[in-house]
């Protein structure tokens, strides 16, 4: 049996065709229908049925991982729980989902294998991402209308801006989603510009409350301008949930068919 033998790549190709791919791609990643901030599972799964809708989504992420606080469970013991029927969007994309049977609605994943698959889901949908990539700002014209976001990269803006001062870009959208949880980075934005209240963040626990909070409220908070996921109990100062994340993904659903009906309309 012969040893099976890499191909014989060179170091100038390799760099000349990352950054050849790279700047390619990011010509197309200018200019979005949808931009969704912040790569958790609501943003993750809005994403996904966005993308597959056809339309042309940007997921930004400040991490260099996606997948938000969804990949270590609760305290970090790698479960997490699943409330019906959001356990049907993970049997979707091949997630397992173990009933418990003592707790009426209730389903167990494990999170890394649930965020993993969350993630292909959407790149295979046809989702674009920039990750390592901080929202600034926000593009405002005409009296408030919201046209994009401004961002620069995530470890250029964690230094001093006396030792290292880049300067951000622009990213231009029809929808700006606000999927950044508990910190609610778009709106509070909007409030900076005085277009919008200050963001009270989250109130105490109550699971159950929370995520039907967040259903109920899951939507447009200023034109052209959605909240999705833990950010809509920010927004709100609902009860968090901590590691539940039923209304995470039925939210991040819920947002996209909202968006498309208001996509449509324009």
């Amino acid at each position: 049996m012969n040893t099976p033998k890499p191909a014989p790549l060179r170091e100038r190709d390799i760099t000349r065709q990352i950054a050849r791919e790279y700047y390619k791609e990011f010509d197309q990643l200018i200019e979005s229908d949808v931009i969704i901030v912040g790569a958790g599972p609501s943003g993750l799964i809005c994403a996904h049925d966005l993308a597959t809708m056809g339309f042309r989504t940007l997921l930004i992420e400040q991490s260099l991982a996606l997948g938000g606080g969804f990949w270590s469970g609760g305290y970090l013991m790698n479960k997490a729980t699943i409330c019906e029927p959001a356990n049907k969007i993970l049997d979707e994309i091949g997630v397992p989902c173990k009933k418990i049977n003592e707790c009426e609605g209730m389903y167990m994943v494990d999170p890394p294998h649930a965020t993993g698959a969350l993630v292909a889901a959407a790149y295979n949908a046809g989702a674009k991402v920039m990750n390592l990539t901080r929202v600034m700002d926000l593009i405002l014209r005409n009296d408030g209308l919201l046209e994009g976001v401004v961002v620069n990269n995530t470890t250029a803006e964690m230094a001093s801006h006396d030792l290292i001062h880049v300067d951000p870009i622009a990213l231009e959208s029809k929808i700006v989603v606000d999927a950044t949880g508990h910190d609610a980075i778009v709106v509070e934005l909007l409030h900076k510009r005085n277009l919008y209240n200050k963001v009270p963040g989250n109130g105490a626990m109550w699971v159950a409350r929370s995520e039907e909070e967040i259903m109920d409220r899951t939507g447009e908070v200023y034109p052209h301008c959605f909240v999705i996921g833990l950010a809509v109990a920010a927004v709100y100062g609902t009860p968090r949930m901590g590691p539940a994340f039923g209304s995470m993904l039925l939210s991040g659903r819920y947002g996209a068919e909202l968006i498309k009906r208001k996509l449509k309309q324009e």
